[in-house]
């Protein structure tokens, strides 16, 4: 962290006293600042009254779990979530995901392992956050990439955030085919998450770009890549 910038503010919100104690030590140690919640409900009053800039949710509490959680904070917000979970199957993993968590660590977890998929989540966070002045355009798919808006034909178009990284990440490198594991470092950075997770994401967006003019092609053996379509 930039020791002269105002620290991130993270939510920690877990019913296991001692999971919460013991991520509120490590990452007021790493110099952050945290504010906690034992439960579903307390989570989510603070997320609506307060400001922050990550918040850390267990998935099974009491009240509102985090998936509940997620889903209503999807609506108003892009503010960057990382799971905590004992469910290990990457269909819980992959369920996270399509709500719109930025990572998911599951228990028992080394808490400098955590620390680290904390400073990867904001750093990607801040990087989006700053305006590159960018606008894409192919077909009739027109992405405003600082104020993070896509249409089709001028008619907006319903992203996730992930959803909206991935499609600018293709967007950028029309034509160019790329793996998984690239797009995985350029979405998602480095983390977790399995190849599966590009699938997931790109059979939603492939239903969105329905009459754009640009499709999503799957290269045998080598991933993905983003062309314009040749009409019937």
């Amino acid at each position: 962290m930039n020791e002269h910038a105002d620290p991130a503010r993270i939510l920690v919100a877990d019913d296991d006293r001692n999971i919460v104690d013991l991520v509120r030590m490590y990452l007021a140690k790493a110099g952050y600042d945290v504010v906690t919640a034992r439960d579903g409900d307390a989570a989510s009053r603070r997320l609506r009254e307060e400001p922050f800039d990550l918040a850390i949710l267990d998935i099974m509490m009491p009240g509102p779990d985090g998936l509940q959680i997620i889903r209503s904070l999807r609506r108003r917000s892009e503010l960057p979530v990382i799971f905590l979970s004992a469910r290990t199957s990457d269909i819980d993993k992959v369920a996270g995901l399509q709500f719109g968590a930025d990572d998911y660590v599951t228990k028992p977890f080394n808490p400098a392992e955590l620390i680290a998929r904390v400073q990867s989540v904001l750093r990607r966070s801040r990087s989006l956050a700053e305006p590159a002045g960018e606008r894409i355009s192919i077909g009739e798919l027109r992405m405003d990439v600082p104020n993070r808006t896509a249409s089709i034909k001028d008619e907006p178009v319903a992203l996730t955030p992930k959803e909206f990284d991935l499609l600018a990440a293709f967007a950028r490198f029309a034509n160019v085919t790329m793996d998984r594991e690239k797009l995985l470092d350029l979405v998602w950075g480095t983390s977790f998450y399995s190849m599966r997770t590009v699938d997931v994401h790109v059979v939603r967006l492939r239903a969105k770009l329905e009459g754009s003019g640009v499709k999503i092609e799957t290269v045998w053996g080598s991933g993905y890549r983003l062309v314009e379509a040749v009409p019937a």
